[in-house]
């Protein structure tokens, strides 16, 4: 195993920059200390004189030399002085003189340790008192806070989050309404003999809200809300996630009523299914063990509820979503055109709209947009509008945005020769045109042959009329023949010569036919089975996966994905013969235009709903 060299972190950084500063200032104070003490040596005989001459004002005999105080400061400054005890009478002769004697006590050493110990303990005063204090608020804690619990904490005037800042998650919001009330009101909540669950569990594709909706449980219940990232829990020293465990757990028991949030509960509860490498003790194994310990210990009627959200329910641990646990699974889905709806209102309500602006249109055209992309399509809507200096935000500004999120940047600095343009003009009309040929069809929206993004040339772009939740073998099959309307136009137009600009429709359409017949059971040489194993419905795999079959099974299958392929292309072909002189006049419009909709081209227009079709080649 190759050696790392350990990086220093901003705490170990600070804390040496402090610990040098205070070495720094005790130095100093020594020095300041001399200085001020600081004394002339002088002969003996020196002093015989200046004691005849009255100049001296007080005496401190030691045992081996004699110090003392001028009765006015020399021409440098120095007002004490010090020489060798030499005489033993001297005593007799000072008690002549009016001079003050006192013996020298041997305490040198403990005055000059004081001077050393003093100034130590007032920097470490400093920074046990003040300094560590505003450290740990920024997260630079010392070794000893490395087995707390690093949640932030938020207390109901933090929050500021309530089910009115949700929306498009309604059933979600109804289930969540059980444990508001039993935070607010315990005991009749159990009137009957429930309980409630001691864990909830968020199951959502990322964007939908999750963390806001637990931060809104905790705003409208009014009570403590501890949040923490399960990543944070692990760290290179063994037990200190099991540590930081006990920790939070403690704290809101202080603090209950109260809601322990724990996001991305798959960095820490992963199954322990599998072996560690080199047959050593997972730190990650032991924080899940401290977690289902505290889950089996705590008791529910103190009022903490847990609370977590993860997008990959199928890797955690079975002994986590077992009852007495995680007792109850709460799915926060993409929202349906209504819940997109909702959501648009309350991003709307934060910009300024034009007069009469329908958004229930951009709702329409956003199918399979979460929560997340929804507030990030009004916001950039909001930057094209103040990029034109309009006075409010228009339906064009949405639409922009949307191609915008969907398809990329334009790039209009991408300069195309007159023959690529005339090939992609004819490319994404083969794609329009096949789109508005097939039964129950969506409108096209756009076709344009701006570039965009890293690689589309153009994109055309299809206005879905109602959410689909089920396709047939048949809309699948269209579905196909739209991807392959490009490479079917291009050698309709070019005498067969076809070029790279389907390489994104080819694969699309690859791993559309390999789930047709390895997912969906929809080739018949194969019967009525699956070939691949179950995926995470929030987190598909990507690329195409390669199904689990005997070779032959395996070349059933690539016949199988090759044949539904070249019908599609077939299919096309055959609409775009049918209506080539459309596809002429078409392609001859959008290289003139640049983008054209079915107002500026009849023929793009079809009739009856049909799957949403978004389409960047």
């Amino acid at each position: 195993m190759a050696e790392t060299t350990p990086k220093t972190t901003p705490k170990t950084n600070w804390l040496i920059w402090y610990v040098f500063v205070a070495v720094m200032g005790v130095l100093l104070v020594q020095d300041v200390l001399t200085a001020w003490r600081q004394t002339e040596t002088i002969p003996y005989s020196q002093f015989e004189h200046l004691i005849q001459d009255g100049k001296v004002a007080e005496v401190v005999v030691g045992t081996e030399t004699i110090t003392g105080t001028f009765r006015e400061p020399t021409t440098d400054g120095r007002r004490f002085f010090t020489a060798k005890r030499v005489d033993p009478a001297l005593a007799d002769r000072l008690a002549g003189k009016d001079i003050v004697i006192r013996g020298a006590g041997s305490g040198a050493f403990l005055a000059s340790l004081i001077s050393w110990v003093l100034p130590t303990l007032a920097f470490y005063l400093i920074w046990a008192f003040l300094i560590r204090r505003v450290a740990e608020r920024q997260g630079l804690g010392g070794i000893m806070t490395i087995g707390k619990s690093k949640a932030k904490i938020f207390v109901e005037t933090d929050t500021k989050v309530t089910f009115k800042d949700v929306a498009g998650v309604d059933e979600a919001k109804f289930e969540l309404q059980e444990v508001i009330s039993f935070l607010k009101d315990p005991a009749s909540f159990g009137r009957l003999g429930a309980r409630m669950p001691k864990g909830i569990l968020l199951v959502g594709p990322p964007g939908t809200g999750k963390t806001l909706l637990a931060r809104a449980v905790a705003g409208e219940a009014g009570v403590a809300f501890f949040s923490i990232s399960g990543a944070q829990f692990i760290e290179m020293f063994v037990g200190v996630g099991a540590a930081r465990v006990r920790d939070l757990f403690e704290q809101a028991r202080q603090a209950a009523p109260a809601i322990i949030f724990i996001d991305e509960l798959d960095s820490l509860g992963r199954s322990r299914a599998g072996a560690t490498p080199f047959g050593g003790y997972d730190e990650r194994e032991q924080t899940v063990n401290q977690l289902l310990a505290e889950l089996d210990g705590f008791d529910p009627t103190i009022g903490v509820i847990l609370l977590a959200a993860t997008n990959r329910p199928e890797v955690l641990d079975p002994a986590l979503l077992r009852p007495g646990r995680f007792d109850r699974q709460v799915l926060v889905d993409r929202p349906d055109r209504k819940g997109r709806l909702d959501i648009l209102k309350v991003h709307a309500g934060k910009v300024r709209l034009a007069e009469g602006l329908d958004l229930d249109q951009v709702a329409a055209i956003t199918t399979g947009f979460t929560g997340a992309d929804l507030a990030n399509l009004v916001n950039e809507a909001a930057i094209v509008a103040t990029r034109r200096k309009a006075a409010a935000i228009t339906l064009d500004d949405l639409t922009a945005a949307m191609e915008r999120v969907v398809a990329g940047i334009e790039k209009r600095s991408r300069l195309l020769s007159p023959e690529e343009k005339r090939r992609v003009a004819f490319h994404e009309l083969g794609h329009a045109l096949v789109a508005a040929s097939v039964p129950g069809a969506d409108p096209v929206l756009k076709v344009s042959i701006i570039p965009r993004g890293i690689g589309a040339l153009g994109y055309t772009i299809q206005r879905p009329t109602r959410d689909r939740f089920l396709l047939t073998a048949a809309e699948l099959r269209d579905k196909l023949a739209v991807l392959m309307g490009g490479r079917a136009a291009e050698a309709l137009a070019f005498a067969g010569d076809i070029s790279t600009g389907a390489a994104d429709d080819l694969q699309r359409a690859t791993e559309l036919a390999l789930d047709m017949v390895t997912r969906y059971g929809m080739a018949a040489t194969l019967g009525d089975r699956t070939y691949l194993p179950p995926t995470n419905p929030f987190l598909p795999a990507a690329g195409t996966e390669r199904p689990t079959a005997s070779e032959t099974t395996e070349r059933e299958i690539d016949v199988a994905v090759r044949d539904l392929v070249a019908a599609a292309l077939n299919d096309a072909t055959v609409i775009l013969t049918r209506r080539k002189a459309e596809l002429e006049a078409g392609a001859q419009l959008l290289i003139k235009q640049e983008t054209i909709t079915a107002a500026d081209f009849p023929a793009l227009a079809c009739n009856g709903p049909r799957a949403p079709i978004a389409k960047a080649s």
